[in-house]
């Protein structure tokens, strides 16, 4: 056979049901049981060349020539969605309940530290790029509130109050979006919403990596797999803003409620005992 005619051929059903079992075998290592057996049934894999398969903090994330391999609807998935919605509606209500004496000291302390709102919204993208406004205890002056989100808070901002520097630290500023939550706007776990046109290193953060918007392929979250392995804060770093995005990108391949639990767990473990926000 000549080398055109090699090239040609149909792929080998033999050598292609070999790879597929070791890619299986290769999940299982990494993910588990049924859910890798799964993604490798969704993906349908027929030129298999250009797969690579990177760990992301323990989670595999899977390319094909440079792009990351899109999470197919599954009914296992469909089920860990549902899953998630009901946690997500029951965690925010028990949260807001157990939470209520903490907002109204928080309240006070805002209003006597300054001036104006307790509360601070702002547009970010959501699922499929649709706009809504997050919430957040207010942790700047007033005068100095960015809205259009387009100056990134700094260690040492002079923009943030003593009060906000102890919210940000503890991530108490973000408890607010338990509303968004309940609106179905976002989830507990997710990636973090941005604002429109995020800037990362200086430019749109869609220029630095060109695969950004794969993270609108889930709803916005609380927290997510990059913020709980410690990817949060300004974005000036290429490299520290690509890793947070691929961080996202192995999230939504390996999705499932257990993996929410998870990351709850580990936020818990980082923000609120260790403390990573400024």
């Amino acid at each position: 056979m000549s080398a055109h005619d090699s090239r040609n051929a149909e792929p080998d059903p033999r050598i292609e049901a070999g790879f597929r079992s070791v890619l299986v075998f290769t999940l299982n290592l990494w993910r588990g049981g049924q859910t890798a057996q799964a993604f490798a049934d969704e993906t349908q894999l027929h030129d298999t060349t250009d797969l690579h398969i990177i760990s992301k903090s323990g989670l595999p994330s899977f390319w094909i020539e440079g792009i990351p391999a899109a999470a197919e609807p599954s009914a296992t998935r469909s089920v860990n969605v549902a899953l998630k919605r009901i946690f997500d509606i029951a965690f925010a209500f028990a949260a807001l309940a157990a939470l209520a004496p903490l907002f109204i000291l928080v309240a006070l302390a805002i209003k006597l530290s300054d001036r104006g709102p307790v509360f601070f919204t702002q547009p970010r993208v959501g699922k499929d790029g649709k706009s809504f406004q997050i919430i957040k205890f207010r942790s700047m002056y007033v005068e100095a509130c960015d809205y259009s989100g387009a100056q990134q808070t700094v260690a040492g901002d002079h923009r943030v109050m003593p009060i906000g520097q102890v919210l940000r630290k503890t991530s108490i500023d973000e408890l607010p979006q338990l509303v968004n939550i309940l609106r179905g706007e976002m989830s507990v776990v997710g990636p973090r919403p941005h604002v429109s046109d995020q800037i990362a290193a200086g430019r749109p953060y869609v220029q630095v990596v060109p695969y950004y918007d794969y993270r609108h392929a889930m709803l916005p979250g609380l927290t997510g797999w990059a913020q709980a392995n410690g990817f949060r804060g300004p974005t000036v770093d290429w490299q520290l803003a690509k890793d947070r995005i691929d961080h996202d990108v192995a999230y939504i391949q390996n999705f499932s409620f257990v993996l929410d639990l998870r990351i709850i767990l580990k936020t818990a473990i980082r923000e609120f005992f260790t403390g990573s926000g400024f």
